[in-house]
Order: C-alpha cells, then sequence, then structure tokens
C-alpha cells in the first residue's frame, strides 16, 4: 500500500464517497428507490438500538418493536392533533424512554430466559392494547396521515424531501450513539456484558448500566417509530407485534452484534429480502429469511459486517501456504521431506 493511503485517509475517503452518494442519490433515483432506501434508514435506527442493549450491553430483548410501535403511534397522535413536528418527535423518543425505563427497572436484575420473558410481553400485551385505544391508535384499521410534506420554498418532490429528513435524523441518531458507546457509557456496557464482577470491583453498578442500556435502546426505538411514520404515513398493531421483534433480531444477527455497520446491514437485509422474495414467489419469504440466517451463521458467525475480516484471514492463509509450499509441491505438502522407494527419508 502507498505510504499516503493510510487507514484514517482511506477511511476519510470512504466517509466522503458515502456522503455524496447519500446527498445524490435521490435526485437520480425512482420514487420507488428512494422509499427502499428510506426504509432501510428508518429500520437502521430501530437495530442501532437493539444493538445497543444487546450487542453492546449483552442483555437480552425481545420487544424492540413494541418502542418503535409506540413512537409511530405518538408521532401519528401528534400528525391528526396538531401537533408541531419537533413535539411529536420528542414525546415519540420520550414516551418509549419512559416505559423501556420502567421495564428495566423491574426486570434489570433478571437474566437469560426469565429477562426474555419480561420483554417478550411488551408486543404480546402491547398489540391488543393497541386494538382495544381505538380513539388514540385506530384501533385494527391502524392511524393513517399525511404530513411531512416538503416547504413551498424547496424544489423536491414528497419521496426526496422524506428521504432527506429521515437520512439526516438517522445519521444524527447514529453519530450521537457512536459517541456514546465509544466513550465511558460504551466502556461501562462492555465491562458488565462480559463480567459483572469485575464490573463490581471497578465500582460500576450493572444493576444501573442495564437499565441505562434498555432505556437508551428504547429511546431510539421510539426515535425509529417516528421515523416509520414519515415513510409509511401508516401504522396499525402489526406494527409492535411480536413478529416483527423476531424479524428485528434476525435482521440485527444477519448484520452484525455489537457494531453500528452491522446495523445498518441488518437494515439492508431486513428491506431487501422480502422485496427479492416478493419477486421470486411471496410465500417463500420466511424460507429465504431462513436460509440466509444460517448460512450467515455458519460461514459469517459475527455478521455481514465480519466478510471483510473473514476474506482477509482466509487471503493472509492462502500467502503463508504458498510461501512455505516449494514450487511444484502440491498444497499442504510443504516443508515434507521426500520418501524413497523403502519409506526412508533421504
Amino acid at each position: 500500500m502507498p505510504a499516503f493511503l493510510t487507514a484514517g485517509r482511506l477511511r476519510a475517503a470512504a466517509v466522503a464517497v458515502v456522503a455524496v452518494v447519500l446527498v445524490l442519490l435521490p435526485l437520480v433515483s425512482s420514487p420507488y428507490v428512494n422509499y427502499q432506501v428510506t426504509t432501510m434508514a428508518v429500520f437502521a435506527v430501530a437495530l442501532l438500538g437493539l444493538n445497543v442493549v444487546m450487542g453492546y450491553a449483552g442483555q437480552v430483548s425481545l420487544g424492540q418493536s413494541a418502542f418503535v410501535g409506540i413512537g409511530a403511534y405518538v408521532a401519528g397522535y401528534g400528525t391528526l392533533n396538531g401537533w408541531p413536528v419537533l413535539l411529536s418527535f420528542v414525546v415519540a423518543c420520550l414516551l418509549p424512554a419512559v416505559v423501556g425505563m420502567l421495564v428495566a427497572l423491574a426486570a434489570a436484575r433478571l437474566r437469560g430466559l426469565a429477562l426474555a420473558m419480561v420483554t417478550i410481553a411488551l408486543p404480546i400485551v402491547g398489540t391488543p392494547v393497541a386494538k382495544r385505544l381505538s380513539d388514540v391508535t385506530g384501533g385494527s384499521q391502524g392511524l393513517t396521515v399525511s404530513w411531512l410534506e416538503p416547504p413551498s420554498w424547496v424544489a423536491l418532490a414528497d419521496d426526496q424531501w422524506r428521504y432527506y429528513v429521515v437520512v439526516l435524523i438517522a445519521l444524527g441518531v447514529f453519530l450521537l450513539t457512536r459517541n456514546l458507546v465509544r466513550g465511558r457509557v460504551g466502556r461501562s456496557f462492555a465491562i458488565v456484558r462480559d463480567n459483572e464482577a469485575v464490573a463490581l470491583s471497578m465500582g460500576i453498578s450493572p444493576y444501573r448500566t442495564k437499565v441505562l442500556a434498555f432505556t437508551l435502546a428504547s429511546t431510539i426505538g421510539g426515535a425509529s417509530g417516528f421515523l416509520y411514520l414519515a415513510v409509511v404515513q401508516y401504522t396499525s398493531p402489526e406494527t409492535l407485534s411480536f413478529g416483527t421483534s423476531i424479524n428485528l433480531v434476525v435482521a440485527m444477527v444477519i448484520g452484525g452484534t455489537g457494531s453500528l455497520v452491522g446495523a445498518v446491514l441488518g437494515a439492508v437485509y431486513y428491506v431487501l429480502v422480502p422485496v427479492l422474495a416478493g419477486q421470486l414467489d411471496a410465500s417463500r419469504t420466511a424460507l429465504l429469511s431462513g436460509a440466509v440466517l444460517l448460512l450467515v451463521l455458519f460461514v459469517l458467525p459475527g455478521g455481514l459486517v465480519s466478510l471483510p475480516r473473514r476474506v482477509h484471514q482466509l487471503l493472509t492463509a492462502r500467502r503463508r501456504r504458498s510461501a512455505t509450499t516449494p514450487p511444484g509441491a502440491p498444497d499442504g505438502q510443504a516443508g515434507t521431506p521426500a520418501l524413497t522407494s523403502d519409506g526412508v527419508a533421504p
């Protein structure tokens, strides 16, 4: 590698290229592509929240869809009642945060299966509650809204304007979360995840750390719900169903846990696999998702984000074999002395 191509410069160049693509994409692509990319940004935020609690803090959470649904319902209710957009966004983040904190205060001392059961209860209970509170949630029919249209002074179509708003908010959430997980909070998460006894000896409270992780995850989930309504313009009890929550966990595993890039890759999987399956056979969506999950678990246990590292390991191992193999000798026989006809090495 040339001396001027340092790792930092390569990373900066990659960030610059991605930034240019994100800015220009909605101007040159179709409304369909803009919708799909914007939806990926929405679920990247949802998976980011799930990654905070499961990937970085090492806790079990099977109820992330409940916080996404609460955020979407708050945004829908606020829109229908004339709330300012900023107020809707703040409440859509705060209400899930309060719910998540209350659940965490009761469940953070639990582990394993018991903790999983508590988090499962969120979408299981939330779905029928959303159906019964029809005055607020629209019942089984859900809420349909029309909002986040471009202002008159902006020469953009609806899909382009929503793209820029959603992607900008998603980038802001990712930046804030990156600063958290790479700072003191992230180090506390990692220590508690690896060994709670060590955390106690260092003056870190595992209980408070777990509560903080669940609260952050639910806050980010609420932000994702707000963005979801901005893109889809509709929400229903299906948004916070248990099936949605399981699909989010699968997407997080496929993308890669404990990684910001993994959340993005998981969102790409979450959105593209149903689209591809629909083009082939919509009834095979679950089969295709399961096949992709098994393939990733066997080939890339660290998720898609570990693919470059895996390729680098394979190439390095191949170069080492080539360096130790004499010319003309078959692979795997480097350094093996030839034998005479009587089986004795010369």
